[in-house]
Formats: C-alpha cells, sequence, structure tokens
C-alpha cells in the first residue's frame, strides 16, 4: 500500500490530468464497500456526489473505513482521506490533523468546489466516530 507521502511526492510532479488520473486509481483500489451498507444512516451530507461512510471497530481498538461514491473523482478522494486514518486507533485519529495532513495535495484548487465541499462533512463524520470510540 502507498503511504501519503509517497502519493504526495508523485502528486506533485504531475500535471492537472494525472492528478486526477490518479484520484480515480485511488478510488478504484478502495476495498469494495457492499451495497448492502450503502443506506440513508451511512451518507455522508453535503456531498454533491453520494459519498457512504461506514465504520467498522475493530479488536485491537483501531477503527477500519469502508467507503464509497458514485463518483470516480469523490472516490478518490474518499480514499486519500482514508489513508490518513484507516486502522489508526480512535485516539490517534482524534489527536491527527487530517486536514494539513491533506493540505499538500491543494484539493480546493486543484477540483471543482463541488468535489470537494463534502470532505469537511465526511472528516467530521469519522471524527464523531473516533470521538464514541477513543478510550
Amino acid at each position: 500500500m502507498t503511504s501519503l507521502a509517497d502519493l504526495q511526492d508523485e502528486y506533485e510532479f504531475l500535471d492537472a490530468d494525472d492528478r486526477y488520473r490518479l484520484l480515480i486509481d485511488l478510488g478504484r483500489a478502495l476495498e469494495p464497500m457492499p451495497d448492502a451498507l450503502k443506506t440513508d444512516a451511512t451518507l455522508v451530507r453535503g456531498c454533491s456526489a453520494s459519498v457512504w461512510v461506514y465504520p467498522v471497530a475493530q479488536d485491537d481498538g483501531t477503527l477500519h473505513f469502508l467507503a464509497d461514491s458514485n463518483a470516480a473523482i469523490t472516490k478518490g478522494i474518499i480514499a486519500l482521506v482514508l489513508k490518513v486514518v484507516q486502522d489508526e486507533p480512535a485516539d490517534r485519529i482524534l489527536a491527527c490533523d487530517i486536514d494539513a495532513a491533506l493540505a499538500p495535495f491543494d484539493l480546493k484548487n486543484q477540483l471543482s468546489s463541488n468535489r470537494t465541499q463534502g470532505i469537511p462533512n465526511m472528516i467530521a463524520l469519522i471524527r464523531e466516530t473516533a470521538g464514541r470510540h477513543a478510550g
């Protein structure tokens, strides 16, 4: 699995079209989310595309997120967010500045505003979930 830092290094050298392709490839590589989990309860509000996030608390105290979107670019953004928090303990997720981790990707300037408007809502949902599971 490619680290966020490695992705950032690659992303910096790409032109806009290749950045889109990288995001789409990241989205394609996401773990499949069963359709049965794509419900109103797992839908992230405020996204222009449909985005679903389903948290799973692991026995080792980490949180694993299943996520999907009906838009390829949005799915890639989800994959980037999950690179920051996937399989981390809830306390570490709460302590992490997800926005700062994503800042080098400059998504707000790389993508249209309706592609990025749901990111804060997704991050809020992840933080809320971590808050419920934090020790």
